[in-house]
Parts: structure tokens; sequence; C-alpha cells
């Protein structure tokens, strides 16, 4: 008989710091969920024309909410951070009194909507540069957070070479065209050669009565004699 040991490892108690690391971890990722955030939007820069009006965008986004929010724009003008515009908003249904640093600025967000985006109106080419969009709310313990958005002043905009563009749609759409041309030939030929073929099979049935009547089989003519009469 042969006997087997089995090894069993000895149950061990997690240590208090352990255990405490891990629901601290926890929490911090929830933390990190609720945080304050600041977006410029998914394409964060912007090539304008000398002598146009542009929009800077920006919102903020808090899951728990906000209280004294206190945002600002700042400029990086070569190394040295200007202040664009800044204010507090008290709470979330109510609109900001933000104060203006600078010339040609105008506040167009909507506290509604979490919007505190801005207005350049005749931008000049020293207005070009790095634009940051900053929040502190202290209601998440004054959690901050900031977006950076990029003015690219030009002359004039420059003109975007379709040439490639075009040629790959026209080769999609000749393709696809050919595909339905070729999937509509195959329709038309099947239904071409399904009616051949029916009317095959009615030559068939036809020719087959036909022999039948010139074999004098029942039914045929053969069958339909006059009776001679008796004399």
């Amino acid at each position: 008989m042969e006997v087997r040991w089995i090894r069993v490892e000895p149950f061990r108690l997690e240590p208090p710091h352990t255990a405490f690391s891990l629901v601290f971890s926890l929490l911090l990722g929830v933390w990190s969920a609720q945080a304050l955030e600041m977006s410029v939007g998914k394409v964060p820069f912007l090539e304008a024309v000398n002598g146009s009006t542009v929009m800077l965008p920006c919102t903020y986004s808090s899951c728990i909410g906000i209280k004294n929010l206190y945002f600002s724009w700042q400029f990086n003008d070569n190394g040295t951070m200007q202040k664009v515009c800044d204010s507090v908003i008290p709470t979330e249904d109510v609109e900001p009194d933000v104060k203006i640093h600078k010339e040609r600025v105008e506040f167009v967000g909507k506290n509604i909507k979490n919007n505190i985006s801005i207005l350049l109106w005749n931008i000049t080419f020293e207005d070009g540069g790095q634009y940051t969009c900053f929040g502190r709310n202290p209601k998440e313990m004054n959690k901050n957070h900031s977006a950076i958005f990029n003015l690219i002043v030009v002359d004039e905009l420059r003109v975007v070479d379709n040439t490639l563009t075009i040629i790959i749609a026209s080769a999609v759409g000749g393709a696809i065209a050919l595909l339905m041309g070729f999937m509509l030939l195959k329709n038309f030929t099947l239904f071409v050669l399904a009616k051949l073929e029916e009317k095959n099979k009615e030559c068939l049935v036809s020719s087959s009565g036909i022999d039948n009547t010139e074999n004098g089989l029942s039914g045929s003519k053969a069958d339909s004699k006059p009776t001679p009469k008796k004399k």
C-alpha cells in the first residue's frame, strides 16, 4: 500500500500594516476618481490668423462637487507667467465675478456648464504661446489641476493638400462600385440561368406528352378510333 504525504501550508495572518496599505490604496483610487480635473478639449492647440478673435476653451469637473473653487488663466511670456484672469466660484449654481488682468480678454464661460473659457479679441503675434487653465477646489482639500492650451498666430492659414485624401477616397469608392457591379452581374446571371432551366423543364414535359400520343398509349389519339357499324 502506497502512502502519500500531503504538505499543508500553515495559515498566515497578514500584518496590520499590509491590510492598512490595501485599504489606503483603495481609498486613494476612489479619491483620485473624484479629484478635480481641468480640460481644454481633445485638441489642445489652435492656429489662428493675426487680427482674428479666438476662444480658449476650458471646463472643470469634480465628482463630489465644488465649493469656493478658485480658477485662473495664465500666459507663459518667455518663461514668465502672466495672469490673464481669475475668480472664485462659490457654488456650482453661481456665475463668478471674473477679474480681467489683460487687455482684449473676455470671460465667456457659464458656470452652469462648468465652463470657464475666455475670448481673445484682435490677437497679435505677441499673444501666441502657452495658456494654462488652473483650478483649485477647497472641498477636495485644495486639490488642484491644470491644463495647457497652445495658441499659434500666423499671417494666413496654411492650405491643406487633400490630393492624397482624394486619391484614396476615389480608389475606395471605385472598389466599392466594382464590387456592387460584380454582385449585380452575378445575381442577373443566376436569374437568367434559373429561367433557362425552368424553360428546359417545360420543353421536356411537352416532348414527353407528344411521344405518348404517337405511340398509341392510353389516352392518346390511337384509342379514339370509331367503332365499326354492324351489318
